[in-house]
Formats: structure tokens, sequence, C-alpha cells
């Protein structure tokens, strides 16, 4: 499977996910929602492990590595909670955009605190692309307004580029 085809895969199941969440939250507590998801998320995982045959690389990864990794898995068990802490009170189609803007506060961090080697090439173009339609859609359904959520979205384009440069 090439990389593009599996992140086009990502995107489609990223999808459905938080449509099928906002379905499973309506009359669940968001806490033992996530601890569900969790677990389902975790036996599939170990699964996928198991049919790759990759659990016998898991004494070769570094301890560097393996503080990275629980780090992630911090961080994204916090972000599952905050998620579905706001699909819960919220409007799926206005949390969605805004959860999205991880990819772009992502971009922004990564070169400067993650990366020793200095490696990761971000196109610039890309990164405000992805940060100006989630900043479009909140505008569109907070406003109402069209016309006020490209005059926003051009406006943070141009503040993004500023940052960037």
């Amino acid at each position: 499977m090439s990389w593009v085809v599996a992140a086009f895969a990502s995107a489609f199941f990223a999808g459905i996910t938080s449509i099928l969440a906002k379905c499973g939250i309506k009359q669940t507590d968001s806490d033992i929602a996530t601890a569900i998801r969790t677990c389902v998320v975790l036996v599939f995982a170990w699964a996928m492990a198991g049919i790759s045959r990759s659990i016998g690389t898991i004494g070769s990864i570094e301890p560097r590595s393996w503080l990275f990794l629980v780090l992630s898995g911090l961080a994204t068990g916090a972000s599952w909670i905050c998620y579905f802490k706001a699909l819960s009170i919220g409007d799926v189609n206005k949390v969605v955009p805004v959860d999205k803007m991880s990819t772009v506060l992502a971009a922004l961090v990564a070169p400067d605190l993650l990366l020793a080697d200095g490696k990761l090439n971000i196109s610039g173009d890309n990164l405000f692309l992805i940060a100006t339609f989630p900043t479009l859609l909140i505008c569109w359904y907070k406003k109402g307004s069209l016309f006020g959520a490209l005059a926003v979205g051009m406006g943070t384009v141009a503040l993004i580029r500023y940052w960037m440069t």
C-alpha cells in the first residue's frame, strides 16, 4: 500500500469516526465512551501487530523512542477525552474543523521542538490551505456569512504567513 492510499484511508476513517462517535455518545458519558473506544483501539492495534508479525520487534525499541511513544499515548488520551467531551456538548460540524487544526499546530511546532536532524520540509502553501479550510468552516457556521468567513480565512492565512517568515 502506498502512503497516498494509506493517507486517504486515514482521512476516510477519521471522518466516519466523528460521525459514529457523535451517534454513540448521545446518551453516554463522554469519558465512558472514550474508555470503550480506547479498548476497541487497543485490541485492534495488537491484533494488527500480531497479523503483521511485528510484535517480536518490541524488544528492540530504544529508550528514547519509548519515552516519545508514552508521551504520544498520553497526548492521544488527553485529545480523545477532550474530543469526546466537545462532541457530546457541541455540533459535530463545528467540533471537527476545530479538531483538524491539530494538523496545523503539529506542523508549526514540529520543526522547532521535535526534529533534531532538521529533515522536515513543510510546504508553506499546504500548511496555509490546511489552516484556512477549518477556519472558513467555523466562521461560516458561526456567522452564517460566506463573505465574512472568506475575510477571516484570508486574515488567518496572512497571519500564519507572517509567523512563518
